[in-house]
């Protein structure tokens, strides 16, 4: 059972602008530790090392993600998905607004990274809930032969939060002075995220909960302990979401967020070049996103997700020579393929996660794939880029690290079954193809 089109259609949209809103408020903080944080919370240290103790602090989101997809999936199983995706969305935007408020090290000393962090921790807890959510939502009350397009919409609410951050935030940089961007400038794209999150709140108390869950609540067989229960039911099915995710969020945290750093660092070239290069490229992640998403409905999770990897493999080796050219074009053309051929990936991943696990264990397990991956790619990929190029002086070791990465991720997708036409309502041992 699914909801009614114009219901599905208005879940689907709170799930993209919610998403978008959330994603916003972790990609601020990922951009501003590039231009900002290193300056004014790492100060007593060498550039190098202030960025890499700022990108440091980057990863302790990641790690919070888990955890947040423990608790939010444990209760989003128990008692709904609506209501904890309004939970989450308060946290992010709190813990936001808060950083924007947050005195540098010349005002609170030690005390101002250790905040920092603190508050990281939280949009991290957010995050790792709102993901799961904001999927089922979109696949549980669609119409089962365009799950794969409707999952793909939250998906579309990362390059949307990371176009919006990007955004508000170059448009700080390029239009203040050094002296006024670092004092005060950062922080008003992070204090604005106050007004988005009302707007946010407002849209996602108008829809109604999953059908979906609704008809295990109703039939009494909700998970007890659904964490548990995923290491128990569905053991090869977060194994298999793990890997397959691992090199999607390598390749992505590489192609628009290490971009940055290494044009305006390393490059020395004018922070806005690698941030406009950023734009393009998720600007046409917009579309390309729902469009893989809907491939992926006709021929198979598998098949469109590999050949994003399979692309994202071959252009990491001409991404750094292009960067190295110093050239805006070249440079910004590196960015828009390596994101083309990340949104291949991302179109199709959130419903082939989710359709690996049952109803009754599907926040917990979807969640915890999606969010312990994220631990072990995206959360250490700046970190280890930069150790990577600072040992070695070339970045041919990082295309060499996303390069295995993504060869995990293949390696995860051959070990998967095909979730394309599984019927969502089926118990786990009678996970059967849909009619027709």
């Amino acid at each position: 059972m699914t909801g009614s089109r114009p219901h599905a259609r208005r879940v689907i949209t709170a799930s993209l602008i919610g998403t978008s809103l959330e994603w916003y408020d972790f990609f601020l903080y990922g951009t501003a530790a590039t231009l900002v944080f290193n300056k004014l919370f790492f100060p007593t240290f060498e550039p190098l090392t202030a960025t890499f103790l700022a990108f440091t602090t980057y990863a302790v989101g990641f790690v919070a993600r888990p955890v947040g997809g423990v608790v939010f999936g444990h209760f989003g199983d128990r008692v709904g998905r609506k209501n904890i995706l309004v939970i989450t969305l308060l946290i992010m935007g709190v813990a936001t607004v808060l950083i924007g408020l947050l005195p540098g090290y010349a005002t609170i000393g030690v005390a101002a990274p250790l905040l920092l962090v603190a508050l990281r921790f939280l949009q991290g807890l957010g995050l790792g809930g709102e993901w799961g959510g904001a999927v089922l939502m979109s696949i549980e009350h669609g119409d089962p032969r365009r799950r794969g397009l409707n999952a793909s919409w939250p998906q579309v609410g990362v390059p949307a939060g990371n176009l919006l951050a990007a955004a508000v935030l170059g448009l700080m940089a390029a239009t203040l002075p050094e002296d006024a961007f670092l004092s005060w400038g950062w922080r008003v794209p992070f204090l604005i995220s106050g007004v988005l999150v009302l707007v946010g709140l407002w849209i996602r108390l108008r829809i109604a909960e999953s059908p979906l869950f609704a008809e295990v609540e109703q039939a009494g067989r909700k998970a007890r302990m659904p964490v548990f229960d995923v290491f128990r039911a569905h053991r090869r099915a977060l194994l298999t979401a793990i890997g397959a995710r691992i090199g999607v969020d390598v390749a992505f945290y590489t192609f628009a967020l290490f971009i940055v750093q290494y044009v305006a660092n390393t490059l020395d070239l004018p922070r806005t070049v690698g941030l406009n290069a950023v734009l393009a490229g998720s600007a046409l992640q917009l579309v390309l996103i729902p469009l893989f998403g809907a491939l992926s409905d006709r021929y198979g999770r598998r098949p469109v997700y590999a050949a994003g990897a399979l692309a994202a493999a071959v252009w990491i080796f001409a991404f750094f020579p292009l960067l190295d050219t110093r050239s805006t074009a070249l440079i910004t053309m590196a960015a828009i393929v390596g994101l083309a051929a990340h949104a291949a990936m991302y179109g199709p991943q959130a419903a082939f996660i989710a359709e690996l696990f049952s109803t009754r264990l599907r926040y917990s397990g979807a969640s915890m794939g999606y969010q312990i991956a994220g631990v072990l790619g995206g959360a250490l990929a700046p970190i280890i880029s930069l150790a990577l190029l600072e040992a070695t002086g070339t970045t041919v070791a990082i295309s060499l690290y996303v390069l295995a990465m993504l060869a995990l991720t293949v390696a995860g997708l051959v070990v998967a079954p095909e979730t394309r036409d599984l019927d969502l309502a089926a118990d786990p041992g009678d996970r059967t193809p849909l009619p027709g």
